[in-house]
């Protein structure tokens, strides 16, 4: 990591990163679709969830907080509120990903099924029946054998390339969602 980019983040003496927010008010934190809602079940507001995401993908592996500065200190109840909100959030968020990554294995899985069925069809269909058979049905035995690698390789891309990166996400979306979220008050412009 670079230390340009960990430059733009302050520091607590040991050694933890701050994210950062600025708001006025709490709602400001929130989705305003449903006013009212308690907190703990409304929507993170879509651009504060993004700029935690970013900032956490940046900081990589480096312990860190969430900082929350208002222009005036948030009550007891409404720091509970949005910590549960900010935690809750996260992890839904988090599961969600986790469903999609076992959609990612499953369909790689089917893929590689069919993948080994077809090829074990093609290599039955050439012992069987290739010497003597027309050339309609060697173009279909031929096929199938594409059909089959068509199907292995797809499973393959499937699993080694999309997995990763929603492999990745699952962790940092688990990791904001068990972060540490301190409060402060400073004037905001």
């Amino acid at each position: 990591m670079t230390t340009a980019v960990l430059n733009r983040y302050d520091k607590f003496e040991d050694g933890r990163f701050i994210i950062d927010v600025s708001a006025t008010r709490v709602q400001d934190l929130y989705n305003n679709f449903d006013r009212s809602a308690p907190h703990i079940r409304r929507d993170l507001d879509q651009n504060l969830a993004d700029y935690l995401i970013s900032s956490a993908k940046e900081l990589k592996h480096e312990t860190i907080v969430v900082r929350f500065s208002f222009a005036e200190p948030p009550s007891d109840e409404n720091q509970m509120r949005i910590r549960k909100s900010i935690n809750s959030y996260f992890r839904y968020v988090a599961e969600n990903e986790k469903l999609g990554l076992l959609q990612i294995i499953r369909r790689s899985g089917i893929l590689f099924c069919i993948g080994i069925a077809l090829l074990f069809a093609s290599v039955l269909i050439h012992q069987l029946y290739y010497i003597d058979s027309s050339v309609l049905e060697k173009v279909f035995a031929q096929g199938i054998t594409v059909a089959a690698w068509v199907s292995l390789w797809e499973s393959f891309v499937v699993f080694l390339v999309e997995w990763s990166p929603r492999y990745k996400t699952l962790i940092l979306l688990r990791r904001l969602s068990e972060t540490l979220i301190v409060f402060r008050s400073a004037i905001v412009g």
